[in-house]
């Protein structure tokens, strides 16, 4: 579910320049010079914002460089796949939203998860402040992007409330759910939590975020880092190595008391390269997103295998997938986590 937000517009504009993987680099050079250093490109699954804050936190106190690695951390281009610059070999890691490597799976990719960014699920109802509950969607009309996650996430949280989800009417908007809602083309729209959702509520008090983990959906990590079998074989030494020092990072960044988000901010849009980003907006992210970056233990990266077993179940049964995903394949076996 690549959401391609218009907080992250800007960065797609530069984005679309090019690179050598379908992006462009994201800052300056790689995060180690140092000789025998282990080469790793990653992809970012949008342009750089909250959610990436933790990469770039490690990116700056040198964590990469201790665990002995030249990281290059790029902005995926207009159109750019993570799943097809991981088969071309275009970038050795890529951020993944959880349903499309899923979805790539079933399909016959050679994706494997090998760290997690976030601990539950993004999706969410956004509404206006008409809207009291789920369930009062019904005869009104809801945005979607046209994927199917997307139809699944407003049948679970309807559903979830006691509502009908078959009476909730359901018009396509792409990935205009903030401006959709707003001009009141829609009563809601599916969006993320953690970027559409602050967005919204910036711009309008009182909307109403409706998280899908709050209405009978499993608590599952959203956001994963994907590599190749090929790339495991070859490299899995320094992949480890890289999810370690990527873990400490975000938990600096979950770390943080709320208000005092200078250091990510600053890496942020020093490592990224991107001085547009808005600091009172990443900071308002970094304030709903920091929870989402522990697992249930406190732990930051990790993957639960016990956790995806929920999740594959889930998947399928609500129509993602057509089969339970298979997690013992899906996961990496030295994935961190339990």
């Amino acid at each position: 579910m690549v959401r391609l937000t218009v907080l992250a517009v800007g960065a797609l504009v530069l984005a679309g320049c090019g690179g050598s993987d379908g992006g462009v680099e994201a800052g300056g050079p790689p995060t180690s010079t140092a000789p025998g250093a282990t080469k790793l490109s990653l992809t970012l699954d949008f342009a750089p914002n909250a959610v990436h804050a933790g990469l770039y936190v490690a990116q700056e106190r040198g964590l990469f460089t201790d665990a002995d690695l030249a990281v290059r951390i790029r902005i995926p281009g207009s159109g750019a796949d993570g799943a097809k610059l991981l088969a071309a070999g275009r970038t050795d890691l890529a951020i993944m939203d959880i349903h499309d490597v899923a979805l790539a799976r079933q399909e016959g990719a050679d994706l494997v998860a090998v760290g997690a960014v976030v601990q539950r699920p993004l999706a969410a109802v956004l509404a206006s402040p008409s809207v009291a509950r789920p369930r009062d969607l019904e005869g009104r009309t809801v945005g979607v992007t046209g994927l199917p996650s997307d139809d699944a996430a407003l049948d679970q949280i309807v559903r979830g409330d006691g509502g009908d989800p078959k009476a909730v009417k359901r018009v396509t908007i792409g990935f205009e759910a903030v401006p959709s809602v707003v001009s009141g083309k829609v009563s809601a729209a599916i969006g993320f939590w953690n970027a559409e959702g602050v967005a919204l509520t910036a711009r309008r008090p009182g909307t109403k975020v409706f998280r899908l983990d709050a209405y009978g959906a499993p608590r599952y990590p959203e956001l994963l880092v994907v590599a190749t079998s090929k790339t495991l074989r070859e490299q899995g030494d320094a992949v480890g190595r890289f999810t370690a020092a990527m873990a400490q990072g975000y938990t600096a960044v979950a770390s943080t008391p709320k208000g005092d988000d200078d250091e990510a901010v600053r890496a942020l849009r020093v490592g990224s390269g991107d001085r547009s980003i808005d600091p009172t907006t990443t900071e308002q992210q970094l304030t709903a997103v920091k929870p989402a970056f522990r697992d249930a233990r406190g732990r930051s990266g990790t993957l639960d295998r016990a956790t995806m077993r929920t999740w594959s179940a889930w998947e399928a049964k609500v129509g993602i997938t057509k089969t339970p995903p298979d997690v013992a394949k899906m996961v990496w076996s030295r994935a961190p986590g339990s």
